[in-house]
Parts: structure tokens; sequence; C-alpha cells
């Protein structure tokens, strides 16, 4: 399936149907029935659903109107509201105004995007001497976003162990392979420590350093990492000039979201297994001076492949987030 991770749709709501004009005798009067309101449109959360590759498919969406009143004093039916699926993280603007109308953070939550019209009035209660035409719904074009809720984020070049640290530590499924760019999309996976505690982490595509910032698919879903509360930034030690190589991605990043900074993010040195012990001091000095990274105790040592590494890690994260929901 294909990541989507943006998508622009037309909305109308129902229109309200009109009053009736109507009279039964000279002793009744007038017994026209007012008309039914429009269906409104809402967004609706879904747990289920982790793209907005739907919305390629269909752009026009429209609730049903309000059907007329009639004589006898018979009120219109009311139009039936339109749901509209979307994924738990979806924010949803008004693409015109640009102005915020809602975000789903929840399974099931509702947020009304487009107010069905009014009813007309018949002439029943109000005795009058012509009908009330039914206001139109609203339309607008509604611009939907969607980013990923997770605890945790992975940031790193291609190939630096990303997918397979993710594969390892949890039961989603990236692909894996000795070549950049195999993970063409995000993925989310549920770290179990145990049976009663657990946490979200999310891979998205590696940056490529170098490649224009429209084409780098990790430049493209580094926006999804504004909800994140931990990044993990995964270097392979065994890649060429990787301290210079890492420094430039950073430097990429500030570029288009500098604000990534501001969220507490960890040194994880990846395939130390295939590092000789004798080297390994040597390395961890180089790292922590080239990257000026003062703060040891956010510096981790793995093998993502082999598991070493990666429990301790995992838990340090856990005691982490459990720290800060609880202030």
């Amino acid at each position: 399936m294909h990541f989507i991770d943006e998508a622009w749709i037309v909305i109308e709501a129902g229109k309200g149907g009109n009053g009736c004009l109507s009279f039964s005798s000279l002793i009744y009067g007038a017994d026209g029935g007012n008309g039914g309101n429009g269906g409104n449109i809402f967004c609706i959360g879904d747990k289920y659903l982790n793209t907005l590759l739907h919305f390629n498919y269909k752009k026009f969406y429209k609730a049903e109107n309000g059907r007329n009143g009639k004589a006898q004093k018979k009120n219109g039916i009311k139009g039936k509201d339109l749901f509209i699926t979307v994924p738990v993280g979806t924010s949803l603007r008004d693409a015109q105004t640009w102005e915020i109308i809602g975000e789903i953070s929840k399974h099931s939550q509702k947020i009304k995007i487009a107010k069905g019209g009014n009813s007309g009035i018949g002439n029943f209660k109000k005795n009058l001497s012509k009908i009330r035409k039914g206001t139109f719904g609203e339309c607008r074009k509604l611009y939907i976003e969607l980013k990923l809720i997770a605890d945790v984020g992975l940031l790193g070049l291609p190939n630096a162990g990303k997918s397979t640290l993710i594969r390892s530590v949890t039961s989603a499924l990236p692909k894996i392979a000795s070549y950049p760019f195999t993970t063409l999309r995000p993925y989310l996976g549920l770290v179990k420590l145990n049976k009663k505690y657990s946490f979200i982490i999310a891979d998205v595509p590696g940056i490529f350093v170098g490649t224009a910032l429209d084409e780098s698919l990790g430049l493209k879903f580094i926006k999804h990492f504004n909800r994140i509360k931990i990044i993990l930034n995964l270097i392979d030690v065994m890649g060429n000039d990787f301290i210079e190589v890492t420094l430039g991605m950073i430097r990429e990043i500030k570029k288009i979201y500098i604000d990534i900074f501001k969220i507490p993010r960890w040194l994880i040195l990846n395939k130390l297994d295939r590092i000789p012990k004798f080297k390994k001091k040597q390395l961890i000095e180089n790292v922590s001076k080239g990257l000026v990274w003062r703060n040891k105790k956010n510096l981790f040592f793995i093998s993502a492949k082999n598991l070493y590494g990666c429990y301790e890690l995992m838990k340090s994260a856990f005691i982490y987030l459990k720290r800060g929901k609880n202030g």
C-alpha cells in the first residue's frame, strides 16, 4: 500500500428543504409543513486506517439534502449526515483560508467539517403568504494532512539500520536490504517491554544528504516528528566519513524544519558489533568530539541486527516517556 500523507477534497453539506405553502380549507387554514435540515458532513477517526490513499480516487463528497415540507402539516425529513473516515492523527484545514478546523486524535472522534443548510419554513405556524426556502449547506475545499502519532522517532541516513531496529524491537515489518531507500513510507511499531508497558516507535525514510529537498523521501516525511517525544538519531559506525555525513544531514533538516531540534535527541551508534573492542573507546571519543555531543547519558551503543543493547535502549526510552507523562 502506498503511503499518502496529504490530500485535497471538496465537500458540500446538504441543502435545507423548502417549506410548504398549503391551505386545506377556509376553516382549517394554512397547513404547510417545514422543510428538513440539510445533512452535515463529519470526519471520523479510524484507528485501522494509516494512509489518505482513498482520497486519491474520490475528490467530491456531498451530504444529502433535506426533503421539502408537505401539506397536512408534514415536515420534510432531515438529510442524512455524511461521515468521512480518516486515520487517527489527521488535521483538517480550510484550503482557501488555511483556518484550522480540527484534529482527529483518537478512534471514533468526530469533527463537523460542513454544516447542513437550515430548513425552509412552511405556512402552518407562521401563516405566511409565501414559502421560505431552505438555505444551502456549507461548501468548501478541505486540506487533509496526516501526521503520525508516535512516542519515539528514528532519524538517520539510508541504510543506517533503522528498519532493522524497528523490526527487531516491534512486530512491524519494513523492508530490509543492504542498499539505500528500502523504507519508502513511514512505519509504526509497538514496542512491548512486557505485558503492561509499551510505547509506539516510528521509522521514516532515510535522509540522503545532497538530494534535492523535494526529492528526499526522509525530508518529505520529517514533519511527522512534530508529535514525537524522543528522537533516536541512528548512526552507522561502519559508514565512510559518518561524522561529516551526519552533520550534513542535520544541516539539511535545519533548512526545512529547525524546530525538530527542540525535541530531545539521543545518539545511537549502530553496528558496533563489527568494531574491535580495542577501537571502541577511541570511536566513542571521536563521535562525541566530532558531533559536539556532551550528554553521554543519551549516547547508546547497539547492534540492531544482533539485538545487542536494544532492550536497554528501549527500556531507557520508556522510563523517559513515563517520567514525562507523570510530570
